[in-house]
């Protein structure tokens, strides 16, 4: 009797080891993502948000804290622009959070890919800080061929990496501020818009999104000029409702045929 107990706290000994090293081994499949493509034109963006934070006199502290707890990099533009502004601390944070209300697709669009038979809310609410599009575009490429019960170490891969290696981008830049020229934190700040434009318009699985892209393009000059203070939320919402038409007069020009 006392073998088999033993034989059996051995089983679930080593089931458990290998459990752990399993997620280890996709965590670590995650980290190396950074090497990729779209780590790289991520890393040289945050060069330039460095540059633009160093220029608006944000310290280094600042500048790593808002790295750290606001992931996505347009919103940190928001509150640094709202900061030099004047703005106060309410205003602020309506800005930062209008800005982050368009990560919301990502996070209904990902969250559910990464649950698994056991995942908690309480992984998936850690997980969804790191949804941002360079984390989001790497997650869905890879997510079919991942277990599902193993995709959450995957993306804190992703993700952790990401942030903390921009954390590091960051103090890097602050502590070598002087070899750089603006013009070269203006170039890199604008190469990850670039390939996020380019990404999303391979990615886009119906011709309303690539509508709804170039809508955006065409319309947020038009309003910039028009209503500066409303530009962006004008873009979104006739672009967005542009696309949405089209996309119901594609559909039941199909479903006629």
């Amino acid at each position: 009797m006392r073998d088999d107990r033993s034989l059996e706290s051995s089983s679930v000994s080593d089931s458990g080891a290998h459990d752990f090293a399993t997620h280890l081994r996709w965590f670590l499949h995650g980290t190396s993502r950074i090497f990729s493509v779209p780590a790289i034109l991520l890393m040289s963006s945050f060069v330039g948000f460095a540059g633009l934070a160093i220029e608006s006199g944000m310290t280094m502290v600042q500048t790593v804290f808002m790295t750290l707890v606001i992931w996505a990099l347009p919103a940190k533009v928001v509150l640094i622009g709202a900061a030099t502004s004047g703005a106060t601390l309410p205003a602020a944070a309506l800005s930062v959070a209008l800005s982050s209300v368009r990560l919301m697709p990502m996070v209904v669009s990902l969250l559910p890919e990464l649950k698994g038979p056991r995942t908690s809310r309480v992984t998936l609410l850690f997980l969804s800080h790191f949804v941002a599009v360079t984390a989001w575009v790497m997650a869905m490429e890879e997510m079919h061929a991942i277990p599902r019960n193993l995709r959450t170490s995957y993306f804190a891969g992703v993700g952790m990496v990401l942030v903390g290696t921009n954390a590091l981008v960051v103090v890097a830049v602050y502590l070598l501020s002087a070899s750089f020229p603006p013009i070269v934190f203006a170039a890199l700040f604008m190469l990850t818009p670039m390939y996020f434009l380019t990404s999303l318009w391979r990615s886009a699985r119906e011709r309303a999104g690539q509508v709804a892209m170039i809508a955006g393009l065409v319309l947020f000059p038009v309003f910039h000029r028009l209503a500066p203070g409303y530009d962006l939320l004008l873009t979104g919402v006739i672009g967005g409702a542009g696309a949405f038409i089209f996309h119901r007069i594609d559909r039941n020009r199909l479903e006629a045929k």
